[in-house]
């Protein structure tokens, strides 16, 4: 025996629980096969819960099958209070539930808990299911109409291959499946109120708003006499319960803007269903359509016709009931309804084909907005802090690349809050600032985000909208060297600034994204200073992914393509013999072209042909002051005479869309930075520009790319500061033919898993199935949506210290407005015009 955790639950066993009603031939059948599957018998434990019977039929099932416990219920408590009731007295750390007019195959538990072995987010598994005789199709995939009625769209059909493939389910029937013990009765396991039929459902539906996985596993097999035990009591009994029940789980189950579109439409829907399908005239009570005669108190009607109404009374029976576990389901909810529609499969399934009733079906349908609301994609907002003009820099090429992918998927928009003078036919674009957010983000289900949104946008800060936090970029350090000419107090005020504000997003992130393992690293222990490495997020998954991955920086997935040469008989003084070295993208103070230039003054001397090129000095967003070694590296490059015949500065800034005929006119790619820490967490974007256009590449040690260049032959790595070792490796990367080859050939099969389709992979997933972290929910953060009603209030600020106008500042424009303001506040105390 395996011995029982504190909590009386035995790692590795497998409880499976059968409820019987009058039914105890089936029952001590499927008790036998149990018997049978390959699984542990020391780790497999048989109850059965028998609802008050009354015919001996648990007795027999104790003398047939002594392996079993029977528990005797005494009431017919239906399938959701047995299976409760079995599950009270379970101990195993799996429970698995089976009708007991089932059977299993012989792998039905074994592959179930290989599934949950395989990750941790896996609460529930839902066994593919088959008739008895193996042939048709009894579930695959649980599909969910808009008015809450469970089906099985397969159902019926002869099995086949393509229904042996794994993916995640709205839930699984009752009638096989699996659910770890611990979530099970996390929950509150079955819902009573149900007694039978679509308890399964509202399981998997509460499961899933929870950011559970309910996983379809087809090789758990079982098979089943369908509805062998309903039949000898009445359909019109089963249709009362499967409309009430349907109703039950639309109240508790929906947000509040679907409920208020779907409860009104599904209770006149259970009606002329009802009535419909009993055939029954309903204008027998008009006295427009049906004048005169019939004073009668009474009319006969089929009880079938009885249960949509009677279904509409009992829900409002149950609402006194029903009000608090909606209350506790809408406020820990980790998914909104409309993450959760695209595994309803068909939402807008009308299910039954009599001609009143589909004519009523589609007019509700469209009085009440239902398929525009439930069959919509997944809304995302992409916003960046970078202006969107043709000539862009990395953050806002990232944001246009991220917009671009998730747009095949989902309904996408873009906003800048720095301006936008572009467009794209596949995603909406546009500027927004401050207040003039609000719209979209109250549009948006998932919010990803550069910079300094949550300044701008502080209402999201407490609302419970899904945030994506992209710090690829770790501006922080960057500061260190950017804020050095603001003074002591000015550089001190905007790391400090810089910092609280990416601690806030690190709090209040549901997910992150970050470009390198050991930047990944560098976040997880700042994380861990904020308090987000705690319980609930590890027990979610163990690795942290869910919490943070990598998605570095990408290259587009089609190759450039020149349109025109940009350098070569172009730039005066490059011609076609030239021997072209690029530097991508600005200079910035954490940047060495000092040591560059320098290595190219050696290198003319026996390579006069040799050329540098410098794609951009001025930054497209007006916010970003000129850095002081840009401006040391022209002296530089003029005081050795180099300007204009060796080194060449591109003044303005490359259109993003033109940047492939500059790489193409390069021999060869360079990046050369100063060995500091903003090196050592850095992501150089430029160098992906690089492996898209094919061209070696030469770096300076420090940074990660420097590490994938030499651990992948894509070119040449030097120490910082070296000229000789830059000018040597120039020369091999210029003039090697061999190496040249060599490296070119590793940059092509290097640079496939730089796709950006591959790189957003994580973004992909998430964005397919978004969730609040589940720290940022159970008893913290209420369910709280952007309230339609709610305006932000504009503040008046007449007089505001330096910290107050820096947070102001950071709200009109991040980091950068920062450093305009604080740069020109300088200028005005000490009297300069410029430099």
């Amino acid at each position: 025996m395996t011995a029982q955790t504190d909590a009386g639950t035995r790692p590795g066993v497998v409880s499976v629980i059968l409820v019987n009603y009058r039914g105890d031939a089936d029952t001590i059948t499927c008790l036998r096969h149990l018997l049978e599957v390959d699984w542990p018998a020391d780790r497999l434990e048989l109850i059965v819960v028998d609802n008050d019977s009354g015919d001996g039929g648990a007795d027999r099932i104790r003398h047939a099958v002594p392996q079993a416990h029977v528990i005797d219920a005494g009431a017919n408590t239906g399938f959701a209070g047995g299976c409760n009731l079995g599950v009270a007295h379970a101990t195993g750390e799996f429970i698995g539930f089976l009708n007991n007019d089932a059977r299993p195959d012989a792998r039905w538990v074994s592959a179930a808990v290989e599934a949950f072995a395989s990750d941790r987010q896996i609460a529930a598994v839902a066994s593919k299911v088959l008739d008895w005789e193996g042939q048709r199709v009894d579930y695959v995939d649980g599909s969910l109409t808009w008015y809450g009625m469970g089906y099985k769209r397969e159902a019926e059909r002869p099995d086949s291959p393509e229904y042996d493939k794994p993916k995640d389910v709205l839930f699984g029937t009752g009638a096989a499946m699996f659910v770890r013990a611990d979530v099970f009765r996390a929950v509150g396991g079955f819902d009573e109120r149900f007694f039978m039929f679509y308890e399964d459902v509202d399981l998997g539906w509460r499961l899933n708003l929870l950011a559970y996985r309910f996983r379809y596993v087809p090789t758990s097999l079982a098979f089943h006499r369908h509805h062998v035990t309903m039949k000898k009591f009445g359909d019109f009994r089963e249709q009362y319960l499967l409309e009430r029940n349907a109703l039950l789980a639309l109240y508790k189950n929906l947000d509040d803007e679907s409920l208020a579109r779907a409860l009104p439409a599904a209770m006149a829907l259970a009606v002329r269903r009802s009535v419909a399908r009993a055939g029954v005239d309903t204008s027998i009570l008009d006295l427009q359509r049906a004048p005169g005669g019939d004073a009668e108190d009474t009319v006969s009607v089929p009880k079938a016709s009885l249960a949509g109404p009677y279904a509409i009374d009992y829900l409002t029976e149950q609402l006194t009931t029903l009000m608090p576990s909606r209350e506790a389901i809408q406020s820990n909810r980790r998914r909104s309804d409309r993450q959760l529609f695209p595994l309803f499969r068909q939402a807008i399934e009308p299910a039954f084909a009599v001609e009143s009733y589909l004519e009523a079906h589609e007019v509700l349908v469209s009085a009440f907005g239902i398929a525009e609301h439930f069959q919509g994609r997944q809304r995302v907002l992409v916003v960046t802090g970078e202006p969107l003009f043709k000539r862009m820099a990395g953050p806002a090429i990232r944001a246009w690349e991220i917009a671009n992918v998730l747009s095949d998927r989902h309904d996408v928009t873009l906003v800048s809050t720095a301006g936008c003078e572009v467009s794209s036919e596949r995603f909406n674009v546009g500027h927004a600032t401050g207040y003039d957010l609000w719209p979209h983000t109250r549009w948006a289900d998932v919010i990803v985000f550069q910079g300094f949104l949550l300044e701008g946008a502080p209402w999201l800060k407490t609302s419970n909208k899904i945030l994506v936090a992209d710090i690829y970029d770790p501006i922080h350090l960057e500061q260190l060297e950017q804020a050095k000419d603001l003074g002591p107090n000015g550089r001190a005020a905007s790391i400090r600034e810089t910092t609280r504000i990416l601690n806030e997003q690190l709090s209040r992130a549901d997910f992150l994204l970050c470009a390198s393992e050991k930047q990944r690293d560098f976040w997880l222990g700042q994380l861990a200073g904020q308090g987000r490495i705690n319980a609930p997020v590890y027990d979610e998954d163990e690795s942290l992914s869910t919490l943070i991955d990598v998605v570095p920086f990408g290259i587009p997935d089609d190759p450039p393509v020149q349109r025109r040469s940009a350098i070569r008989d172009v730039v005066e003084g490059i011609d076609g013999n030239s021997k072209v070295i690029l530097w991508g993208g600005g200079i910035y103070n954490w940047f060495d072209p000092l040591t560059l230039i320098h290595a190219v003054d050696r290198l003319k001397d026996r390579h006069p042909e040799v050329r540098l090129f410098f794609m951009g000095l001025k930054h497209p967003n007006p916010g970003v002051p000129d850095m002081r070694v840009a401006w040391e590296g022209k002296q530089l490059a003029d005081r050795l005479g180099l300007t204009g015949r060796h080194v060449f500065f591109n003044e303005g800034w490359v259109p993003y869309e033109e940047r492939a005929d500059y790489l193409l006119d390069a021999d060869l790619g360079v990046s050369t930075h100063f060995n500091h820490v903003e090196t050592a967490f850095s992501f150089r974007t430029r160098i992906l520009d690089y492996l898209w256009a094919g061209l070696p590449i030469v770096a300076t040690d420090g940074d990660t790319f420097a590490g994938l260049i030499g651990s992948h032959g894509l070119g040449e790595v030097v120490p910082a500061e070296d000229v000789e070792a830059l000018e040597r490796a120039l020369e091999q990367m210029l003039y090697d033919d061999e190496a040249r080859g060599h490296a070119r050939a590793n940059i092509a099969e290097f640079a496939e898993e730089y796709r950006w389709s591959k790189v957003l992979a994580p973004l992909m997933e998430f964005c397919d199935a978004p969730r609040r972290a589940p720290d940022l929910v159970f008893g913290s953060t209420p369910y709280r949506p952007l309230d339609p009603s709610f305006t932000p209030p504009h503040q008046e600020a007449p007089h505001l210290s330096d910290l107050q106008l820096l947070r102001e500042y950071f709200r009109a424009g991040g980091m950068r407005e920062v450093v305009t303001r604080a740069s020109g506040r300088v200028k005005r105390v000490v009297g300069l015009g410029g430099r």
